[in-house]
């Protein structure tokens, strides 16, 4: 009993001692929160009222965007009717770091950085989005059910987001416009309007450094709105190299000056929003006979049984300015388009070369006279105290000089991915051109033209030389591509007529590598020597700037492939063979006259005549022998350049596209005459050792050798590609269409009789000859047994054990060597002896391996 009451009292103690301590608790919570102010309520996100975001402080310019800056801040009004329209954003360098060895690279101020087509929508969640746009599959009809399978599969990208910060409606006019913040955005680094990705990793830049970017301005205009802005990039600094191998990369690198003293880099950029047309330009459709530029795209139609690859040519937007214009064209009277196509000369190029460039431009007049225009296009030289035109303004084209020592020029255009309408374009023009221009015109020219025989041209020749490249990048800017197979029209010896070169120049087409008439020969009295805009090009004009009647691209080509039909028919210089093409013999760079092995003995002829020259023509008074130097070696790179001329021709086979209602075949195999011809020239010209390149007067001022191995390389070089695996696949499949063609048993034989003619005559081989000779031994026994070929994608090799190379290989080997054994005792010369025991041994090691 008295333990129950014990437990009962304990239990109620424990009870009471509960409630004090809560209610403790609660008294101490009470204080607690009192001292404790109320939390703040989140305040409520979204558009403000238009006049609490742009205020009285903002300085407001109007023109695409409205735009706004307050203090430091940036803001776009955005009308509803734009949104949704296609933008071009581009992107240049408007001011550049020191970049060493950047050919290739955006390196210099006004070189291109990116471009980009996009559009601004209204999202969710008081949201503004920039959608980047890609043009590679379409449907030609926005009404039809298949428009929404095609938008279903081509999602565009949503490159960035920006919040609403206000919306403004016009009481009058009813239209809308959405205010969103633009700072962080182009201080940043968004790859639609800075760098992409591929470039920053070659400068090894990382991240950007916010607190040293910033906008310099914004400037709008009806069309376009330009952004001047100045991004850092901290870098990773060179790597030292301590006498030790770099590692290799399979993505080069540039090592930026700037990142090494700094360990940052600073660019300035301007990037061009330039509104794209409501309605694209009508489309003119690609024909692979004129080379234009192409854009394309894959088009699903409704009423179509498959896709269609739809490719159409690159070229600017000409038009009548009125219908009254428009009628006299079509009349045939010469008109100026309502907005003609101008390059501005920036006003950082030397003054005295300006008028050259403006001449280079000016030159296309003619050319687009054929084309029923009249002033549609001209150059204007930019004063230097000119600030009323930014060359970054994308309304403006123009030629930029760059201070680089890179040796070359480029025509690069900007253009409407829908239509291929060129927007704007900036040729990029390197100092150094000028250095590449002596080299090619002393070694192409000076047999003939006496002002090209020393090292400083006058300003008057080289003003020449520069409006030739100036109306050949132009041509780029146009929509020109290489015509690589414009020269192989013109027969050989006219190239030597000064009446015949007076009309017609020497290459119908100034987009043609073909530089300088190395052809003709200092008797012939042809004072023309430069290319010019010639017959090809006024019809590739005519072609892509006529006005045309057709109501859609597809009757404009019918009525272009008829013009093209008749105009070849009656001028066959109009042909076009493109750039990249790999068996054709006819189109090739550097190249002249339609006989590759006649025209390169000419120019060998002259080379000749240059060569026991250059001592005198480049010596300096207190100078070393580096003109001499560069000048030998210019004439080397030539003689090469002939040997490849004329290898081409071996397994070559003719590519004319045609359409269907044209005659004749699209593929012809060069005939075997001229095959045949081209093997007999590299025996006479480059296998027979070519004593006059070595010239000891010049190598003992220039190198420590006689040549030997440089004089191998050459031979070895041609050798190999004439033994090629995918010539000889061709000339097998060449003769097994054709038993008259030339077949690979021959081929193989004209090289072996020519190379090893001495087992013949029994005549000592010497050093050079021995030594072509051992390439000749180590190609074929490394034919032998070739190893498994591994195809990558698309990408097919060709694999040598199950055709009949390796059979010929092996034959021909085992011929020689049964050739060398019988002759070996009848050769006299000690080290002709040892050369032929040398390469039985390896003939022997190779068809008999242990």
């Amino acid at each position: 009993m008295f333990k129950n009451v014990t437990r009962v009292s304990a239990m109620a103690l424990a009870c009471l001692a509960f409630s004090v301590s809560a209610q403790k608790a609660d008294v101490k919570a009470t204080a607690t929160a009192a001292a404790t102010p109320p939390k703040a309520e989140t305040p409520k996100t979204g558009p403000k009222p238009y006049k609490e975001v742009i205020t009285d402080k903002a300085k407001t310019s109007k023109g695409l965007f409205t735009v706004h800056k307050i203090e430091d801040k940036y803001f776009f009004e955005i009308a509803d009717s734009l949104m949704g329209r296609e933008i071009m954003a581009v992107t240049r360098v408007a001011k550049s770091p020191t970049v060493p060895g950047s050919v290739g690279l955006p390196a210099y101020g006004g070189e291109l950085l990116n471009r980009q087509v996009i559009r601004f929508e209204k999202g969710p969640e008081n949201k503004v989005f920039l959608r980047a746009v890609s043009y590679i599959n379409v449907s030609s009809d926005s009404t039809a059910p298949i428009y929404k399978a095609v938008q279903n599969s081509n999602v565009a990208p949503i490159a960035a987001a920006f919040d609403l910060k206000a919306f403004k409606k016009d009481s009058i006019t009813k239209v809308g416009s959405s205010v969103i913040e633009v700072t962080d955005f182009f201080k940043g680094d968004n790859q639609v309007v800075s760098l992409n990705s591929l470039t920053k990793t070659i400068y090894k830049l990382t991240s950007p450094a916010a607190d040293r970017s910033y906008i310099q301005n914004i400037k709008t205009f009806p069309i376009n709105t330009e952004i001047r802005s100045v991004k850092t990039f901290n870098a990773i600094p060179p790597t030292p190299n301590f006498g030790g191998s770099p590692v290799p990369s399979p993505i080069p690198s540039v090592n930026l000056p700037a990142a090494a003293t700094t360990g940052a880099v600073t660019i300035e950029m301007n990037t061009s929003m330039i509104l794209l047309p409501t309605v694209p330009m009508k489309k003119r459709l690609f024909d692979s006979r004129v080379g234009f530029f192409a854009n394309g795209y894959t088009v699903y139609d409704e009423n179509s049984q498959r896709t269609d690859d739809q490719t159409f040519a690159v070229r600017w937007r000409l038009e009548p300015k009125n219908a009254e214009d428009a009628a006299k064209q079509k009349k045939g009277e010469l008109i100026e388009p309502k907005k003609p196509i101008v390059y501005y000369i920036d006003p950082a190029t030397p003054a005295k070369w300006r008028k050259y460039l403006k001449l280079g431009v000016d030159d296309w007049q003619k050319a687009f006279e054929t084309a029923g225009w009249k002033n549609a296009i001209r150059a204007e030289i930019l004063a230097d105290n000119d600030t009323t035109i930014s060359l970054e303004d994308a309304r403006y084209s123009a030629i930029r000089y760059f201070a680089s020592d890179i040796e070359n020029a480029y025509g690069p255009n900007v253009h409407d991915p829908r239509s291929g309408e060129i927007l704007e374009s900036h040729i990029g023009w390197y100092h150094n051109v000028m250095k590449l221009l002596k080299k090619w015109y002393m070694t192409q020219a000076a047999a003939v033209d006496p002002r090209a025989r020393k090292n400083k041209f006058d300003d008057e020749l080289m003003g020449d030389l520069i409006r030739f490249v100036s109306s050949h990048e132009v041509g780029h800017t146009l929509g020109l591509r290489h015509n690589y197979g414009s020269s192989s029209t013109v027969p050989v010896e006219k190239l030597r007529d000064p009446k015949w070169i007076a009309e017609h120049g020497h290459t119908p087409s100034i987009m043609d590598y073909a530089r300088f008439n190395y052809v003709a020969q200092p008797e012939d009295g042809v004072k023309d020597l430069y290319p010019r805009i010639g017959e090809y090009d006024t019809w590739a004009i005519k072609w892509g700037y006529q006005s045309l009647e057709g109501n859609d691209p597809e009757q404009d080509r019918k009525a272009l492939n008829k013009q093209f039909i008749d105009t070849f028919a009656q001028n066959p210089r109009i042909w076009f063979g493109t750039e990249t093409n790999p068996y054709d013999p006819r189109s090739q760079s550097e190249c002249l006259g339609d006989n590759n092995m006649l025209a390169s003995d000419y120019g060998i002829k002259n080379l000749k005549r240059i060569l026991p020259n250059l001592i005198d023509w480049t010596k300096e008074e207190a100078q070393d022998y580096d003109m001499l130097t560069e000048s030998y070696g210019e004439v080397v790179i030539q003689f090469r350049r002939y040997m490849g001329h004329v290898t081409k021709n071996v397994g070559g086979i003719y590519e004319t596209p045609k359409t269907g209602d044209q005659q004749g075949v699209v593929y012809e195999v060069t005939p075997k005459a001229t095959q045949k011809e081209a093997v007999a020239f590299l025996h006479r010209q480059l296998f027979e050792t070519p004593t006059w390149l070595l010239d000891d007067k010049i190598l003992s001022r220039i190198r420590p050798d006689a040549g030997v191995d440089f004089l191998r390389n050459i031979q070895e070089a041609t050798l190999t590609s004439l033994l090629d695996n995918s010539r000889l696949a061709r000339i097998i499949e060449t003769s097994t269409r054709n038993a008259a063609a030339y077949n690979i048993d021959e081929f193989f034989t004209d090289v072996k009789s020519g190379i090893w003619s001495e087992l013949r005559s029994h005549r000592a081989i010497d050093t050079y000859r021995r030594n072509l000779q051992k390439a000749y031994v180590e190609k074929l026994t490394s034919m032998l047994n070739p190893a498994p070929v591994i195809s990558i994608g698309n990408i097919q090799s060709i694999d040598t054990r199950k055709n009949d190379i390796t059979s010929v290989s092996r034959a021909n080997i085992t011929g020689l060597r049964d050739e060398i054994k019988a002759n070996l005792p009848l050769i006299s010369d000690k080290m002709s002896k040892y050369h032929l025991q040398d390469c039985l041994a390896r003939i022997e090691k190779a068809l008999n391996p242990r």
